[in-house]
Parts: structure tokens; sequence; C-alpha cells
């Protein structure tokens, strides 16, 4: 990957690649869920403490084979264990839950030692190919690319490296895996062929999909997958009754959820706990991180971060909505309008051009363009309080902390310091002053000056 990241801790879709294979392995409802680490394990193992605190870890402290790496999450569980033993790769992302349990359930029914979930690739070249008994369809061997004969090399049925297992047989295979090869490494298909020895049963379980099983080596891999992911992601949402205009350009996480009618226009990347409610439209052009979205509202060309959307509300277009904004139903945040930890009341407005930080408006009020809720002092944040039915002026600055009680009104250009009682005007601006002349006297012969020259010329003709 070429990164300062562990591999599978890069994220696609909301997930860590790790994060995609236990959520996937949880669906089997396991009774233990072990994930060996090794390169990286101190951030690998702070990670599955903080998504998945009951999942154990077992250390591979040098990293011998994928066989060493099973034995060692063997041993974190006191050794052989009863039932079935599920081996997943960490970077395969792209793995089902229902494959796994297609994998399970193939094993149990067969009576299988141990079942390798295969895949029919269009191109099996690199890959170990999956040799079967014509009569009986079992696994006689996996043999990779390299050592395969022409006619081996023609199979395009290969292994995943996923498998499932006889616990008590795996155990006791392990213990004979050797390392002499190339590698000088344990190798877990090499247990394939020792139960196969003892007269055991080796099965096999095809995804429906190859593309699950696809692991993720570099950058342009994790891309790919993304994008499948993201497919993947969208076509459950549209045939759930939600319209995407552009699947192409638009991108959602796993944690996504939807409302029938809701609508995805172009542009749009949707992140986190985000929930898109009945009829409500969001796009083109906005990125909505763990942001509740109600029903019939509209958001248009806007960045929101863990904000809430009342019913029947109107953002955008080029709204900013950082943590804590909370829009009531049928309210309006406009135009190049920044919001951050404003509770917002039903009805409200705030049109276009403000500043909206560390405040509290009531329902039905219309705060006037150009405002600005002075929230900071260079040192502490303060509050304000704008009540219900309210109207405030253009170009208002509101010094926290104040409370512009229900049904004032404030005069546009006003800097409001000072508490304003329930239905009172506050003015708080200079009186204005014209100095006559000023302009031929201080800048002569600019262009202001000549205009300023003609147009009391004029004046003096129609008088």
């Amino acid at each position: 990957m070429k990164s300062a990241t562990p591999k599978v801790l890069h994220e696609i879709c909301g997930r860590s690649l790790v994060g995609h294979v236990l959520a996937a392995a949880r669906e089997l409802d396991p009774q233990n869920l072990v994930v060996v680490v090794g390169h990286a394990r101190e951030q690998v193992t702070a990670h599955l403490a903080e998504i998945d605190p009951a999942t154990r870890t077992a250390v591979q402290a040098e990293q011998n084979g994928t066989g060493h790496a099973v034995r060692m999450g063997l041993e974190e569980l006191g050794g052989a264990v009863e039932g079935t033993v599920v081996v997943v790769c960490g970077d395969t992302p792209l793995l089902a839950a229902d494959t796994l349990k297609q994998l399970a359930e193939t094993h149990a029914a067969d009576g299988n030692a141990v079942t390798v979930l295969t895949a029919e690739v269009p191109d099996a070249t690199g890959y170990g190919r999956i040799v079967r008994d014509g009569a009986t369809g079992a696994v006689t061997a996996i043999v990779e690319h390299k050592d395969a004969t022409d006619a081996q090399r023609a199979i395009r049925e290969i292994n995943s490296g996923v498998f499932a297992f006889d616990g008590q047989l795996l155990a006791d295979a392990l213990k004979k895996v050797r390392t002499d090869n190339s590698q000088g490494e344990e190798y877990l298909t090499d247990v394939l062929g020792i139960l196969r020895e003892a007269g055991r049963r080796v099965g096999a379980s095809v995804a429906g999909d190859h593309r699950e099983i696809a692991g993720i080596n570099n950058r342009v891999q994790l891309a790919e997958a993304r994008r499948i992911l993201n497919d993947r992601l969208l076509t459950a949402a549209m045939l759930g009754g939600v319209t995407v205009v552009d699947p192409a350009s638009t991108w959602v996480d796993v944690t996504v959820t939807f409302e029938r009618d809701a609508v995805v226009l172009p542009n749009t990347l949707l992140t986190g706990s985000t929930h898109v409610g009945e009829g409500a439209e969001v796009g083109p052009n906005s990125r909505l991180k763990d942001t509740q979205v109600g029903a019939g509202a509209r958001v248009d060309s806007t960045v929101s971060d863990s904000a809430l959307i009342g019913a029947d509300a109107s953002v955008g277009p080029f709204a900013y909505l950082r943590p804590g904004t909370r829009l009531g139903a049928k309210g309006k945040i406009g135009t190049y309008v920044e919001t951050k930890n404003a509770s917002i009341g039903e009805g409200t407005k705030v049109p276009h051009l403000s500043y909206v930080g560390d405040a509290t408006i009531g329902e039905y009020t219309n705060i006037g363009a150009a405002s600005v809720f002075v929230n900071y002092d260079g040192q502490d944040k303060h509050h304000t309080t704008v009540g219900s039915h309210c109207r405030t002026g253009s170009d208002n600055m509101f010094v926290a902390p104040v409370t512009v009680g229900d049904g004032a009104y404030t005069a546009a250009g006003s800097v409001i310091t000072k508490d304003v009682p329930p239905g009172s005007l506050a003015v708080a601006r200079g009186q204005q002053r014209n100095i006559e002349g000023w302009v031929a006297r201080k800048r002569p012969g600019s262009a202001a000056a000549k205009a300023a020259e003609a147009a009391s010329r004029r004046g003096e003709r129609e008088e």
C-alpha cells in the first residue's frame, strides 16, 4: 500500500478492510471471533477494540505463514476447539455474509473435514487451482500456478484462502504441517493434503461472485473494491425504493440508510450514520456526514456534519452545517449560510449570507441577510437566543451573550449588545450624517467628482 497506515486499516465505504470482514463474520454468530495480528499490531488491536470490542486477538510475532497464523489463533482459544472453525482473510472487504453462511452450511451438510471457498474466475493466472475428483466432486488438491500442468492451468476454479474446518481435525493437522518449502513457512493449504491422506473428505463451496474473494494489495485494487461495494449499496437502495439519478457519481457508506422515495442527485457523498427520510431530496453536489434528513426535506449543494434537518425543511445551495445544527420542520438555511451548534425552530428562515453559531432561534423567525452571531470573545464561546416570530434586519451583529425576545424586531445595520424585550424594535447604529461637497474638496478631478458635478448640474436644470 506504500502507506503509514496498516493495509487492513485502509477504508472503503465507511469501514476498514478488516471491519468489513468482521461484519461478515459476525453474521455467522460465532462463539468466538479471533483476529490474528502481526505487523503494526498495536494500531490494529486499538482499531479492533473500537469497532468490535468482543473480538479477541492472537499475536503472530513472526510471520511464518498462513498455517502458523491459524495455529496462533487456535492457541488463543486454548488449542483444539469443538465445532466448525471458519478462516477468512483480513483484506477481503467484498466477502459477503451470505457466502460465509453458505460455506458453513455446505461444510456441515457434506460432512467435510475441510471445505474451501472457491470461485470461477475469467482469468486464473497466478492463482491456486482447485483440482477435483471427477466422480465425487471432492477436492483432491490445490495446485499453485507455477506448479500446475497445462491441463491444470486451464482450470478456472481457484482457491480463495477462505476455509471451514472441523476444529479438532484442524488442530491435529496443523501439528503435522512442515516448513520444507521455498519460503520456509507453514502453509494452511498443506492441511488439506494431510486430511485427505488421512481419509478425510475435502469439499468446496463455490462463491456466486468471484469478485467477493478479491484481496487488496495496492491502492488500485482498493479503488476497484470501493467501486464494486458502492455499486452493491446503491443497487440495494434503489431496489428498496430510492431514486439514485447517477450511481456513477454517488457514493455512500455501508452505514447510510434511506426511506422509500428518497432521491439522491448527482455528485453526492453520504457517509457515517446519515439517514435520508421518505421523499427527501439530497444533492446535487452535496456531502453529508452523520446527518439526519427529515421526510420531504431538500438539501442542495451543501456540506453537513452531524446535523439534523427537519421534515420539509430546505437547505442550500452552498450552505455549511457544522456539528450541533438542528433545523426544525419547514425551516430554511439558505445560500452561503454557515451554522454551528445552533437550534433553529420550526418554520424559521436564515435565507442568506449569515453565520449562526452557538444559538437558539425560536419558531417562524426570519434572520436578515448578512447577519452574524458573534459568539467568540477570543477565549470563550457565548450563546445567543432569538425568540419566536422575530424579524431581524439585514447586516445585524448579535454579540453574545444576548437575548432577543419573542416578536421583537431589530433594525438593519444594528449591533445588538443588549437584550431586546419581547415586541420591541432595537436600533443600534449611529445616526447618518451627510457631508456635502466632500468629494469635490477631497477628490477633485476624480471620476466621482465629475459624476457628482454632472448630477448637480442636472438637478439645477430640472429645478
